[in-house]
């Protein structure tokens, strides 16, 4: 018989397994790099060395610890699964509860600037009726939820299991939250379970240019500019998808066994998604960055948390078509823009809001715009909410 336990959970890292880091850092091997390389070839070495230098002398790994902490966790096994996550109740007897799913190469740790505000809105500026309940799982395969031990964990799987541990939670009626692949468990989510989602807020949503020629050439300017967004991330920036879709295992290989390696990964992708000009501390702090970067090195979850590529598109996924009410906030610099007359034919959209700053990890660079605009579209839901 399958347990339905719920398990309290508290991070407690070993500290061999820092010492082991630790002389790992002390003992790294680097790569040649051409003069003036910039990051045209990729994250440049002096970049590496410095956010290297910094993680092993000055980063306190048992702050950011403490800080995870002190947000309620815990574990339970779906569908045969450790899944790990944050579930934070508000005080409000009337708080909408609120499922918020990361992406790669995110975490759970993403969310810790918006936990309080969601859940306690009267001491963020908002109002007691902006209350949300809100859990943050760890998706199969990535941080404390990982590895994942059989095939088969694509987008669909883990819908499927967020939506038993919300009903394990006891909450019927329910909103979800996501960009990345938060963004596509979250519609997938809305499919699985239409009668208990009230609605989805999306900060990413991917809108592939149009096959019809004459639907093509309605698009406006800004639409067209939209779609180069889209290429530039095809044709320069999307190397890691095609590496994790087809060949996650022989990629993990470097990851698991290098911490430059994999803060090399990392670090790239919050430079290149971000809305930062020269480095990505120029939207998102160097603890938290480095924080994401151990929530994958201390798990060994490169490899796991890769094979959701591999699984989701060999599952040959088709376009989900969404019926729940949707909102989208876009974020400038995210690494794809929706277009909104397309974004419609596959998905309910009754609140699109579009911001002058930001980018991909919204929750981290931009965590007082993205709450305001998750309030304001479940506000707009209320009246869907029979109770839970």
């Amino acid at each position: 018989m399958t347990s339905t336990e719920i398990t309290p959970f508290r991070v407690d890292i070993p500290q061999a397994e820092l010492d082991d880091l630790h002389r790992r850092l002390d003992s790294a091997r680097w790569p040649d790099e051409l003069p003036d390389a910039g990051w045209d070839y990729g994250i440049p070495l002096a970049y590496v060395k410095e956010l290297a230098a910094y993680w092993r002398e000055s980063y306190d790994w048992r702050a950011q610890e403490a800080r995870l902490n002190a947000f309620p966790q815990y574990t339970t096994t779906i569908d045969g699964q450790n899944v790990h996550f944050l579930h934070v109740r508000s005080a409000e007897e009337n708080a909408t509860p609120l499922i918020v799913t990361h992406g790669w190469p995110g975490s759970v740790a993403e969310f810790l600037d918006v936990i309080g505000p969601l859940t306690d809105p009267v001491a963020h500026g908002g109002l007691a009726e902006d209350a949300f309940h809100v859990v943050v799982p760890s998706i199969p395969g990535f941080g404390f939820s990982g590895p994942t031990t059989e095939k088969g964990w694509g987008v669909g799987r883990v819908a499927r299991a967020w939506a038993e541990l919300m009903s394990r939670l006891g909450y019927e009626r329910y909103g979800a939250q996501g960009g990345d692949w938060g963004s596509s468990i979250s519609r997938a989510l809305s499919t699985v379970a239409p009668d208990h989602v009230i609605g989805i807020h999306l900060n990413m949503l991917g809108t592939p240019a149009p096959h019809d020629a004459d639907e093509l050439a309605r698009l406006t300017d800004a639409d067209r500019e939209r779609l180069g967004v889209a290429d530039r991330y095809t044709k320069e920036l999307s190397g890691y998808m095609r590496i994790q879709s087809t060949r996650p295992q022989t990629l993990g290989f470097g990851l698991a066994d290098s911490p430059i390696g994999q803060l090399a990964w990392i670090a790239e992708k919050f430079k290149d998604w971000t809305d930062s000009t020269d480095r990505p501390e120029d939207a998102v702090g160097r603890d938290h960055l480095l924080t994401t970067v151990m929530l994958y090195w201390l798990t060994n979850t490169a490899t796991s948390s890769a094979r959701l590529y591999f699984e989701t598109v060999t599952a040959s996924v088709r376009q989900v078509e969404v019926t729940v009410p949707t909102g989208v906030a876009v974020f400038p610099k995210d690494i794809v823009l929706p277009i909104r007359s397309l974004a419609e034919k596959t998905n309910n959209i009754v609140h699109w809001s579009e911001f002058g700053r930001g980018g991909h990890f919204a929750a981290m660079e931009q965590p007082d715009l993205l709450v305001g605009d998750v309030r304001k579209f479940f506000g707009r839901l209320k009246g869907l909410q029979p109770g839970h």
